[in-house]
Formats: C-alpha cells, sequence, structure tokens
C-alpha cells in the first residue's frame, strides 16, 4: 500500500544501493535504443530521449555517456501524491555536498548520486530514516 505519510515514508524507508554503475546519454527519439542498451530509465526531452542505463550496456552499444553514477532505490511504496521525501532526502545531500539525480517511479523512488561518494550517499537516507 502507497504511503503518503512523511515521518512514515522516513521511517519505513530502507535505501538499497545498486553494485552497478549507470550512465546518462542522449539518443535520437526518431531511433530505436541501441541492441544490449535495457535503460532504467528515459525521459523524452526536446533535444532527444535521455536514456541513464548501466555503463555497461552503454559502452558495449558504442553510446557516449556521461558515466560515474550509482543508484539508490528507496524501498518504500510512496504514494505519486506524496509530498517531501525526495526534498527531504535531496536536502539533506545538498548539506553533504553531493549531487542527486532523483527519478520517481510508480513504486519506489531513486537517487543517482556520483559513484565515488556512493557509501557516503548511502548514509544520509539511512540516517534519516534511523538507520546506519
Amino acid at each position: 500500500m502507497a504511503i503518503s505519510d512523511l515521518p512514515a515514508l522516513l521511517a519505513s524507508m530502507e535505501p538499497v544501493p545498486y553494485p552497478a554503475r549507470y550512465g546518462y546519454a542522449c539518443v535520437d527519439k526518431a531511433r530505436a535504443l541501441p541492441d544490449g542498451v535495457v535503460p532504467f530509465a528515459t525521459v523524452a526531452e526536446d533535444e532527444g530521449l535521455t536514456v541513464v542505463a548501466p555503463e555497461t550496456e552503454l559502452a558495449a552499444a558504442g553510446v557516449a555517456f556521461q558515466g560515474g553514477w550509482a543508484r539508490i532505490s528507496l524501498t518504500v511504496q510512496s504514494d505519486l501524491a506524496a509530498v517531501g521525501l525526495t526534498a527531504v532526502i535531496a536536502t539533506a545531500l545538498t548539506k553533504a555536498g553531493i549531487s542527486a539525480n532523483v527519478i520517481a517511479g510508480y513504486h519506489h523512488d531513486h537517487i543517482f548520486v556520483q559513484a565515488a561518494r556512493a557509501d557516503e550517499a548511502l548514509a544520509v537516507p539511512r540516517g534519516l530514516a534511523g538507520r546506519r
């Protein structure tokens, strides 16, 4: 069941890191994604299709990308109309000097942070949830 209460969201979330490094790429919207690229997320912008996918897949397909991103998923089912969860986490990451790119899925929110600071970044939402 989706949760909308911010304190309940913070207390219930269990941030999960993923071992793969991710990259961001921009490809032509009119063309199919290259074989072997299974995107985690796509965003259709005027300039092209932004693709977030594992670096290994992008590199193997010969797609230019900006890499070095780690994914942290907040494994709490937040209501799409919930207010404040990603703002609280983004603000805490900002205070720690960590860049955060947030992607909301239907069930969970996902934060992409610089891979070199992934462990430090993971401690931020865990701290907000009362876990270390």
